[in-house]
């Protein structure tokens, strides 16, 4: 793990030296999970911001800062606490400094800088400290090795996760229940659905984010899921059908199959966003379905965050190697979702992407690109 937080305090610490700034202090929940390797500062599930943050001065040191109900729990208790204790110097203070002055927890930062240095954060904390979270994102996008590790296990639990809420569902259940049972079976793999869609029939071709509600399933039904375990999330989603697919489903879905297949041939280092977008757009008119694209974005890169940006026709982003992506092409009455991560430089045949979400026993549907073989999840007839 040492040599994980070593690699990315070196990403800050460039970033810092670019920007002649002197130190960063991290207090969302996302950049704590990144920076510790899977540790958490969060309490309150409704907040972007954490109970305690971390500072990256310019020269490379390291600082928890938290106040006196947190310190304990995040040395001693935390998931990350080895990382915490051995690599972060702690600063203490007291809760009610904190609440007594909403600048105390930058003030207290300021005194481990020289003086007139510049102290950036990644969210709103002072108006005198400028936000550079866009810039802190480019240095979560490739991931490291351990990283890479981490979110293949995270992938594999989680496609296999929702195929065992699959083999458990009865017809004639509400969305509800169906969500409740995605979110325990998840649970028990020590992950939590940040996002959990459930449509049943007609509500999938009504809405693209179909909160689940009281409808009952009776023929057709859509799972979304995205999944985090240690700050990392992938993204699913499943398609099943009660009975026989009918062909107009059947030919949406390859057609959503052939999109995703398309999107997967063009995520290569260097390619922008807004090529992406341009690829996907292409498919989607090829296919006879011009107009759906108007309809939901198309997914983009993942990581920390469900996406950490999403392919548009003005998107400057590039794509990294050992990135993460999850596209997700929808065609009303259906969609596709997977995660994938692109090849990292070097790594034997790293000329493509691998699939990190894939159910056991689920139907794939096979769509040729440029004379490669790509496979997406298809509709699982029960």
């Amino acid at each position: 793990m040492n040599e994980e937080l070593e690699e990315k305090t070196g990403r800050l610490v460039e970033l810092l030296e670019r920007e002649n700034i002197g130190a960063v202090l991290l207090n969302s929940q996302h950049n704590f999970a990144w920076l510790t390797g899977g540790g958490s500062n969060g309490i309150d599930a409704s907040r972007e911001n954490g109970a305690a943050s971390l500072l990256v001065r310019r020269d490379g040191r390291r600082f928890v800062v938290a106040n006196n109900i947190e310190m304990p729990r995040m040395i001693l208790e935390e998931a990350s606490a080895e990382i915490l204790g051995a690599f972060f110097e702690p600063v203490e203070y007291s809760w009610q400094d904190e609440k007594t002055n909403g600048s105390f927890v930058i003030e207290k930062a300021k005194q481990l800088l020289e003086t007139g240095a510049v102290i950036a954060t990644d969210i709103p904390i002072d108006p005198a400290a400028p936000v550079i979270e866009n810039k802190i994102a480019a240095c979560r996008y490739r991931l490291t090795s351990h990283e890479i590790d981490r979110y293949r296990l995270l992938g594999r639990d989680a496609g296999t996760a929702v195929r065992r809420v699959i083999g458990k569902l009865d017809q004639g259940e509400t969305e509800l229940e169906i969500a409740e049972k995605m979110r325990h079976e998840l649970a028990l793999g020590g992950m939590a659905s940040v996002v959990t869609l459930v449509a049943a029939d007609e509500r999938i071709s009504r809405f693209r984010h179909p909160l689940p509600t009281a409808n009952r399933w009776k023929k057709t039904l859509l799972l979304v899921t995205c999944a985090k375990r240690g700050g990392l999330i992938v993204s699913l989603s499943r398609m099943v059908r009660a009975g026989s697919v009918p062909d107009e489903l059947k030919i949406k879905t390859e057609a959503a199959a052939y999109i995703n297949a398309c999107l997967l041939d063009a995520t290569k280092p260097g390619t922008t966003g807004a090529e992406l977008y341009a690829v996907a757009a292409k498919a989607y008119s090829d296919k006879g379905f011009a107009d759906e694209i108007n309809r939901h974005h198309q997914g983009g890169a993942a990581g920390y965050k469900t996406r950490e940006w999403v392919a548009h026709p003005r998107s400057a982003e590039v794509v990294q190697p050992g990135q993460a992506f999850a596209w997700n092409p929808t065609i009303t009455g259906t969609k596709i979702e997977e995660t994938y991560i692109t090849a990292v430089d070097g790594a034997e045949g790293a000329d493509g992407v691998e699939v990190i979400t894939a159910s056991p026993d689920f139907p794939q549907i096979a769509s040729t690109v440029q004379g490669r073989e790509y496979f997406s999840p298809g509709i699982l007839s029960l």
